[in-house]
Formats: structure tokens, C-alpha cells, sequence
């Protein structure tokens, strides 16, 4: 099997060149690599890529995930996130090839508290969420054999995240406020690109399995719990923090406005997902926990 992969350095792609390489060839791009074009900004030179390389599978890790910046930057949003996803859809239907693509539960509204399955009604509220949706509807249009991944609250350990960000915060600070009302799955890139590599495996001896699909770890949170337990278990790992602990304030989205309006309801149900390449999700602290202790050495 020959695999090709956009988005390398990412932290999804980080990941999934461990867990892809055990199944066959991997070719691994970036925007800066030379060999091959792997810039999604450049869809000539991608489109070129595929018919050159003619994978068995392409991957897409690569995304524009600024979702604040994206509501002043729609252009190249839709670049990324729809054209050039289009253009990897219609390249893989032209050699064969399996698409997989990892999309967002940003193409939902937030409404309600139940979780989103794969047949809702989508409603983005931004440009990122409307943009991920384009991508979406291009490969499903294409007529290529395709694995879509929705996801939400994607984490690693390489590159920034929110748990780091809440260490860093208090170990700078006595006071700090967290929204409370926005609720969801954090889910690690290393999840990630280990569902891909099974389902991958699976759907190579069952092309009907070529769907949508929810994938997200177990259970749920708000960010506000989210912060208080990262930052707990970092207490018990012997993290030195200067926030007091019962020191976290809880608050509503409406009084932390952001340039995009974030859905409050990230919930996604993954029982299609499970069923059908025969998984169990983990609970998402446990995800969370062991980035935890590999950042800290332990």
C-alpha cells in the first residue's frame, strides 16, 4: 500500500506518521516540501503530487484551523478547507484511491445537549465551521471512496493546546476565569490517528464503509472542568502553580466574546463509528492525562 500524506508537521500529522507507517510506503508532506508539492494553498502543484505519486490512499491532515482569523480571512479558509480538499477528492477518484479527511463539529449550529450524530441537520455559525462543511460536501460529491472524521477539542503533546495554555496561565496568575457552557470531548491527536490507521486496515477489505464518521474520545466536559482537571493532576504531579486552588472561576461564553461565535453543544455521537470498525473509545481523561505526564517527564 502507498499512502500519502498532507499536513506532516501538524499535530495530527505528527501522529499519523507513526501510526500509518507499519502499513505500507509512506510519503509525508508539508507546505514546505520540495520533492512534491504538499502546499493545499497550491492546487496545481497537489493535484500534480497525486497523478505523480499515485497513492492507494491520501490523507489529509492539513487544515486552516484559525477560527477567529478565519471570519477576516474567508478566501484563504475556503482555500484550504474547500477548494483544495475538492481538489484532493477529485485527484483520489481519478487513481483509485481512498480519501481520508478529518472535519469539525463546527458544521453544527451547538444547539440542544445532545450528542450530534452524523445524519443532524448541519447549521455552521462561522466561516471555519462553513468552510470545513464545503470540504466536506466536495469529497462526498467527488464520488471517491472517502473516511471522514469529525472531531473536536484536538490536543497533543507537540505544539500548543489549551491545557498548556491553562498551565502556563497559572503558573503566571492568582485569579483566572474559564467559560463553562461550552461542552465537548477532548480528544488527542494520538486517538486520532490510531482510529485512522485501523479503519483504514478494516475499510481496505470492506469499501462499503466509505462514510462520515464521529470520532471523538469518551465522556464529556466544559473547558471550565477541563482547566481544573488538567490542572489538578498537575498539583498531584508536583507542578509548582501560584493559582490558589479553589482559586479557577467559572464563566459564561458571553463574557469571553471571541471574533467567532463557538457552538456550545461540541457533543458527538460516535456509535456509528464504533459499530462499524468494531472500537471502543477511551474515556477522554485518560487522553489528557498522559499528555499531561509526557510534557512533565514523568
Amino acid at each position: 500500500m502507498k499512502i500519502l500524506l498532507f499536513g506532516k508537521n501538524g499535530q495530527v500529522g505528527w501522529e499519523l506518521q507513526r501510526s500509518l507507517a507499519p502499513l505500507g510506503e509512506l510519503i509525508a508532506l508539508d507546505r514546505h516540501s520540495r520533492t512534491h508539492g504538499g502546499d493545499l494553498s497550491d492546487l496545481d502543484a497537489i493535484a500534480a503530487t497525486v497523478r505523480s505519486v499515485k497513492p492507494d490512499v491520501i490523507v489529509n491532515a492539513a487544515a486552516y484551523t484559525a477560527v477567529d482569523r478565519a471570519e477576516s480571512e474567508m478566501e484563504r479558509a475556503a482555500l484550504i478547507n474547500a477548494r483544495a480538499v475538492e481538489v484532493l477528492a477529485r485527484s483520489a477518484r481519478a487513481v483509485d484511491a481512498w480519501l481520508v479527511h478529518y472535519s469539525t463539529d463546527y458544521v453544527f449550529d451547538g444547539g440542544g445537549q445532545r450528542a450530534w450524530l452524523e445524519t443532524d441537520t448541519v447549521n455552521p455559525l462561522g466561516v471555519y465551521g462553513r468552510t470545513k462543511l464545503a470540504g466536506e460536501q466536495a469529497i462526498q460529491a467527488s464520488g471517491c471512496r472517502h473516511l471522514i472524521f469529525r472531531t473536536s477539542w484536538v490536543y497533543a503533546a507537540r505544539g500548543g493546546n489549551f491545557a498548556k495554555t491553562m498551565i502556563r496561565l497559572a503558573g503566571e496568575r492568582e485569579q483566572l476565569s474559564v467559560i463553562d457552557d461550552q461542552f465537548g470531548a477532548p480528544t488527542g491527536a494520538e486517538l486520532l490517528a490510531d482510529v485512522t490507521a485501523h479503519a483504514l486496515r478494516t475499510a481496505g477489505c470492506r469499501p462499503e464503509l466509505s462514510g462520515l464518521y464521529h470520532l471523538a474520545a469518551a465522556g464529556e466536559t466544559n473547558w471550565f472542568a477541563y482547566a481544573r482537571h488538567v490542572l489538578n493532576f498537575c498539583r498531584g504531579l508536583g507542578v509548582k502553580l501560584k493559582l490558589p486552588e479553589n482559586a479557577l472561576q467559572a464563566i459564561p461564553s458571553s463574557q469571553y466574546p471571541t471574533p467567532a461565535q463557538r457552538p456550545l453543544n461540541s457533543r458527538l455521537n460516535t456509535e456509528k463509528l464504533k459499530s462499524a470498525f468494531e472500537l471502543e473509545l477511551p474515556d477522554w481523561r485518560l487522553g489528557v492525562e498522559r499528555m499531561l505526564m509526557e510534557i512533565h517527564g514523568k
